[in-house]
């Protein structure tokens, strides 16, 4: 599959302030990234200078295999093939849906530009919209309309800055699937940067994790779940708890709740003192089983329920179950540790660490 944007060891400054240091990556045709991590990670500066809007003191940006950005030179973003969604939609607001659409396109006469504008308002689901003013629109509907913007010009690369960000949750998470559905449709290739990594895992085929202006892992976000290659995308990722051990064996723990092999092996040597992480769904339920834990909060989410469950250590860990078994609070429930991705850290020694949960 060909590259249509390439990042190599890219470095961006505000004034004295490294903002993003030594990031590499590439995206290929038809795919979907989205760049992921906590505010001032560095993420929409990265976006900015794909667009052309920042400039690169080290390292160069690539598309379709010509150099658009290097130290000294910044190709206009006008001249780069661009499409943008913005955060706020950036509407106008004095025109109306068609004319906002139909912005970008030149070189077209009117019954041209009217076609393709009724074109791509029918594939993001606005037909006979075209009338109205973006102050008679649901917030859906405005983000619609800016992602038929961009892709009226059929830019080669679509860029979205944080496009769900100021709709409510139900809203984002239905849009941004439909977006996806949009963009796969049409074969369109695309990077999102967001915070929010249930977005990020509903749109993007491959996610990058960035944390202080570097790019730590560029993965599925299978992968990321379930093999975080370091402590911050394993904090930052999901829910679970850190739990004390020490190395057997390369693919063996023992842990204060009992000895457990994974699908990895570890070169740090017998001995070693280290950190596994639990992920709620790591841990099952089993009435059965002698390893019990007291109910200390619960959250229905449907068809599962989370419960955080204190051993009898004190450790608290998280574990979902089926939604059919309603346990009350002070309840002690059977379960057993199901962990078939062993995920483990060197300890770090230090302060007496929380033996809780981590809850993102």
């Amino acid at each position: 599959m060909a590259e249509i944007l390439t990042l190599k060891n890219i470095e961006c400054r505000y004034n004295d302030h490294l903002a993003v240091a030594g990031l590499s990556m590439h995206v290929n045709t038809g795919n979907i990234v989205c760049l992921l991590g906590p505010s001032g990670c560095g993420k929409t500066t990265v976006l900015r200078a794909i667009a052309g809007f920042h400039p690169l003191d080290t390292g160069e940006i690539l598309l379709n295999g010509r150099r658009v950005s290097y130290p000294g030179f910044t190709l206009p973003p006008e001249k780069r093939r661009l499409g943008m969604v913005f955060q706020d939609n950036a509407l106008f607001p004095h025109l109306n849906v068609a004319d906002n659409v139909g912005f970008g396109l030149r070189g077209m006469n009117g019954e041209q530009k009217a076609s393709v504008v009724k074109n791509v308002l029918d594939m993001v689901g606005l037909a006979g919209l075209g009338n109205r003013f973006p102050h008679e629109l649901s917030g859906g509907q405005q983000q619609r309309v800016a992602l038929a913007r961009a892709l009226a010009p059929q830019p080669d690369l679509i860029l979205l800055d944080e496009p769900f960000s100021n709709l409510d949750i139900e809203l984002r998470e239905r849009l941004s699937s439909e977006v996806r559905d949009i963009l796969k449709r049409q074969g369109t290739t695309a990077v999102l940067v967001t915070h929010d990594q249930h977005e990020a895992f509903a749109l993007g085929d491959v996610v990058g994790v960035m944390h202080e202006g570097r790019l730590l892992q560029w993965d599925t976000p299978y992968n990321l779940y379930h093999e975080p290659n370091c402590r911050f995308v394993a904090d930052f990722i999901g829910q679970g708890v850190f739990l004390n051990g020490t190395l057997l064996a390369p693919d063996t723990v023992e842990t204060e709740i009992g000895v457990y092999q994974g699908n990895r092996a570890y070169q740090w040597g017998k001995g070693t003192r280290v950190e596994i992480l639990l992920r709620p769904d790591d841990i099952v339920p089993d009435p059965a089983s002698p390893l019990k834990g007291e109910v200390t909060q619960k959250a229905f989410k449907g068809a599962e329920i989370l419960y955080t469950l204190r051993l009898e250590s004190g450790l608290k860990v998280l574990s979902l179950f089926p939604s059919h078994a309603d346990h009350c609070i002070g309840e002690r429930v059977g379960i057993r540790v199901q962990a078939d991705h062993l995920v483990a850290f060197p300890r770090v020694e230090g302060p007496k660490q929380k033996r809780e949960a981590v809850i993102n």
